[in-house]
């Protein structure tokens, strides 16, 4: 039997580190891999393994000390004598030879090579008792950005470390829908019968909850006085033939809604990344038209309508519309919206509160619009109203500003008249 010196190995360029923690003690059993000491350059700390494995019978360095490539760091007696020493414990040190035979066999050549190897910058910096601490807590202390000079890590760190991660586990639970069961089945009560859900209804499904979990809904309830805007829609004639024009009540809306998009650029963005502070505005007017389709719910997205007149957008509307009926439609145009509209005009309906279009951050809801008796200047005069349902985001948008979108909205809708420079 003879004793095995374990020496620091190369360990690049830095001569003369500290050594910051000494790992074992006299007389105790290390297999290889173990790790032996720590030692801590002005960037950063390093634990440097045993390539051998047996027991402690000589340490040579002490905390403190500085070391080079080549410095006696202890020395192990033969591992023969470990085996013998544990006989009246077979059991511990089977599980411990058979959790050791798992690891990689090392050598002092791959050590050395593993250590030059080592990307030193990403390790992080902090000192024994810290160490000690995030060891005791089974945090890795390399996955911890420290608040101290050159990003040394405190025990502080390691505690709001923690914290974080346990927020995030809260948050998530608290989204994540609980399946309630009941102790009775459907088919207790009477005939049922069972039926595969849509795909078209499955995949929205999931965008669906995903927009209600994470996106604080409000919704900005109010009406449009579109009477004036009535009367002209209903006196568009064809200069060829004469014959009235069939142009959608949709696609003066939309008209109308680029034009307040353009005021308030809020409502035209994105805050997909809101988690780094980061905003996106979008450049481009893509406005988003819910379809009823028997198949489910689809939005496909009418593209760059601030520069299309009402014909082509009530032209491209009936396009959209048959294609995603008859799934004839690209599943990009599903996707890259400004904001959507949804709308219940043709079924009927006043006020709803409709779910965003992540990552859209607001959606206008559109009612079947009704002859009211209004109060105007003195006196009641029948006009014609369009229920509004302005559901956004809130974390991006305060109820303040979009009261003013909905206001300049029923403006371009009513009396302005700016739709009409577009026919």
């Amino acid at each position: 039997m003879s004793d095995k010196e374990i020496k620091v190995p190369n360990i690049g360029e830095f001569k003369d580190v500290e050594v910051i923690e000494v790992l074992v003690s006299d007389g105790q059993s290390v297999f290889k891999n173990d790790p032996l000491i720590t030692i801590e350059s002005d960037k950063s700390s390093v634990e440097i393994p045993s390539v051998y494995e047996g027991k402690v019978k000589s340490i040579m360095t002490k905390v403190g000390d500085k070391v080079s490539e080549g410095d006696l760091i202890l020395i192990l007696e033969d591992s023969i004598e470990i085996k013998e020493e544990v006989k009246d414990q077979p059991k511990i040190y089977d599980k411990q030879k058979k959790d050791n035979s798992q690891k990689e066999k090392v050598t002092i050549e791959t050590a050395e090579k593993n250590f030059k190897e080592i990307n030193i910058s990403k390790l992080s910096s902090a000192s024994p008792k810290t160490r000690k601490f995030a060891r005791e807590l089974g945090v890795d202390i390399n996955e911890i950005s420290g608040s101290e000079r050159e990003g040394r890590v405190i025990e502080e760190d390691i505690k709001k470390f923690i914290s974080s991660k346990i927020n995030i586990n809260l948050e998530k639970k608290a989204t994540e829908p609980k399946k309630i069961s009941s102790e009775f089945s459907h088919s207790d009560f009477g005939e049922i019968e069972i039926k595969d859900i849509p795909r078209v209804k499955k995949i929205a499904s999931n965008y669906l909850l995903n927009s209600w979990t994470t996106i604080p809904h409000v919704t900005n309830h109010d009406e449009a006085d579109i009477t004036e805007m009535e009367e002209f829609r209903n006196s568009l004639t064809d200069m060829y033939t004469g014959e009235k024009k069939k142009l959608t009540p949709l696609a003066f809306i939309i008209k109308a809604l680029v034009l307040s998009l353009k005021k308030f650029p809020s409502f035209n963005s994105s805050i997909d990344d809101i988690e780094n502070g980061k905003i996106t505005f979008k450049k481009y007017y893509h406005i988003g038209i819910a379809v009823d389709t028997p198949h489910g719910l689809m939005v496909p997205k009418i593209r760059n309508v601030n520069i299309k007149n009402i014909n082509k957008i009530s032209k491209e509307l009936k396009v959209v519309s048959e294609q995603s009926k008859n799934l004839k439609i690209n599943k990009k145009e599903f996707f890259g919206g400004s904001m959507t509209i949804t709308s219940l005009g043709g079924i009927g309906g006043s006020f709803f509160t409709p779910i965003i279009n992540y990552p859209e951050v607001a959606i206008l809801g559109i009612g079947k619009s009704q002859k009211k008796q209004i109060f105007i200047n003195g006196k009641f005069q029948t006009r014609i109203m369009l229920p509004l349902s302005l559901s956004y985001d809130h974390r991006i948008i305060d109820g303040a500003e979009a009261a003013k979108f909905n206001n300049d909205l029923k403006e371009n809708l009513g009396k302005n008249f700016a739709y009409k420079l577009a026919i």
